[in-house]
């Protein structure tokens, strides 16, 4: 079966493609399927968002289409930036004023816990769907750190991995993401 990855982000397509490749016959980006959208996310969730986006591409190729929402929830901002991490300095969607931004806004603050979490769904042409989630705790440091990833990667230190996502290979960021856990979780219910 192919499948339409409703991205163009390299960073998202090579995980799902190492996570969900030998499940589909082709994973195509959008820039491969020579589409250039960028489809507004209105939800108020991580769930109605990555919906949004994959029944949109549904639309647009005819094809079963993959989205993903992603978003970083700090305890000690009541859960921002949440569904508004990739514009949570303005619309530009620019990760550098992202992360001043929410540097900014814990200053003075000691409570640094925080998790990404993602929602992954696959949208079919018949309008069906299977949704996956995944979750991965840490803290928000007060500097950045590491060289690797993107968005909030330099500033989010994995419990787990014991290092920034920033400071972590690719394989290791894989074995514990938010993403990587919410597509395994969608290769489950896949499975059921």
């Amino acid at each position: 079966m192919k499948l339409a990855l409703a991205t163009n982000n390299p960073h998202k397509i090579f995980e799902m493609r190492a996570i969900l490749g030998n499940r589909f016959s082709k994973l195509f980006s959008l820039g491969e399927l020579g589409i250039d959208a960028d489809i507004e996310e209105t939800g108020s969730t991580l769930e109605e968002n990555a919906l949004i986006k994959a029944r949109a591409i549904v639309k647009l190729t005819g094809l079963p289409s993959l989205a993903d929402d992603t978003g970083l929830m700090v305890d000690a901002l009541d859960g921002a930036p949440g569904v508004y991490s990739a514009r949570y300095a303005g619309e530009a969607h620019d990760d550098a004023k992202n992360r001043a931004l929410l540097l900014k806004n814990l200053a003075d603050s000691t409570e640094r816990s925080a998790h990404f979490g993602t929602c992954v769904a696959l949208c079919y042409p018949d309008g069906s769907y299977v949704l996956g989630h995944g979750r991965v705790d840490g803290v928000i440091l007060r500097e950045e750190r590491g060289e690797n990833g993107f968005g909030y990667d330099s500033l989010f230190f994995s419990t787990e991995l014991g290092k920034t996502f920033a400071e972590a290979s690719p394989e290791e960021k894989n074995a514990v993401s938010h993403r990587a856990r919410a597509l395994h979780d969608l290769v489950k219910k896949l499975s059921e």
